[in-house]
């Protein structure tokens, strides 16, 4: 605790340095940035602002007063990662709770590391400090992963890189986006674990899902006799594919002519249960994908 408290005490001063309009630092070469970006600064709470990027969407309100209780106590051990967006204005870049339970017991100062970041290293800072660091669900780890594959287009190699995980890892989470937004939300709320929903993503039909998904709840089942029941329905489902291929209705096959001519390709049919099914429009290229496009909306 000495030394922690030295470097605070260190973070005071600089934070004077800091609301010195004369002193402004806006890159990492202006004069006097080597003493600040990187250390601990006392920062005004009421300089920062959350961070839009942050992947966290909910925080548990009784851990967070577990938490703000632990800093009313012993002060905030691990500093918050903040980037400068101006004179005396900061962005949070990752520490989010322990911003909250601050501000929560009415701190006016917290101890900051200092970044500068543009938005898209931004970005990236909070969501791999976040699954590294934090206790996500499964589905917050997963949006985060997906974000920074879209957003800072990163492969699923380059991201293993980052993140410090397998790629099997990755793609395992990944793969629970697929799974009924229903489903996604009983994980989040911890109704499921990430092994019941990793048994449920192997099952294609939504439908198939939920009711998978109401029998693991109301039974209250293991992810073990999860895995069974969803085999035993995909082999239900195999044992009977070849015969369900044959049995398109005549009104459906009278129509898939039409369509066929219309959007000038092959049109596929899968019947599903209950008289549903699943017509595949297949494409070249680009260019027919835009062509089939305009064909859709010409037809609205």
């Amino acid at each position: 605790m000495a030394k922690a408290t030295k470097k605070q005490a260190l973070g005071r001063g600089l934070s004077a340095l800091l609301k010195d309009p004369d002193n402004d630092i806006k890159s990492a070469e202006d004069k006097n940035a080597d003493k600040v970006v990187g250390n601990i600064v006392e920062l005004d709470i009421a300089s920062i602002e959350v961070n839009p990027f942050q992947p966290r969407t909910k925080f548990n309100e009784e851990t967070l007063k577990e938490l703000a209780s632990s800093i009313r106590e012993l002060g905030v051990i691990q500093p918050i990662t903040v980037r400068k967006l101006g004179f005396n204005k900061y962005q949070l870049v990752s520490g989010e709770r322990r911003y909250r339970a601050s501000r929560l017991i009415g701190l006016e100062t917290i101890p900051a590391y200092i970044r500068i970041a543009n938005d898209q290293e931004s970005l990236e800072m909070a969501l791999v400090e976040n699954i590294q660091r934090q206790d996500l669900d499964p589905i917050e780890i997963a949006l985060s992963y997906q974000r920074l594959i879209e957003e800072i287009e990163l492969t699923q190699e380059q991201l293993s890189d980052r993140v410090g995980k397998k790629r099997s890892t990755i793609a395992n989470y990944l793969r629970l986006l697929k799974l009924d937004p229903i489903i996604q939300t009983g994980m989040r709320d911890g109704f499921i674990s990430m092994g019941h929903g990793r048994a449920m993503v192997n099952i294609e039909d939504p439908k198939d899902q939920l009711e998978i998904y109401e029998k693991v709840i109301s039974n209250k089942l293991s992810v073990r006799a999860t895995e069974q029941l969803v085999k035993n329905l995909n082999n239900n489902d195999k044992s009977t594919t070849t015969s369900k291929k044959r049995e398109i209705p005549k009104y459906v096959k009278k129509g898939l002519k039409d369509f066929s001519e219309y959007f000038g390709h092959k049109i596929e049919v899968k019947m599903g249960k209950g008289g549903s099914g699943k017509l595949t429009i297949p494409f070249h290229s680009e260019e027919d994908f835009n062509r089939i496009k305009k064909l859709v909306q010409r037809a609205k």
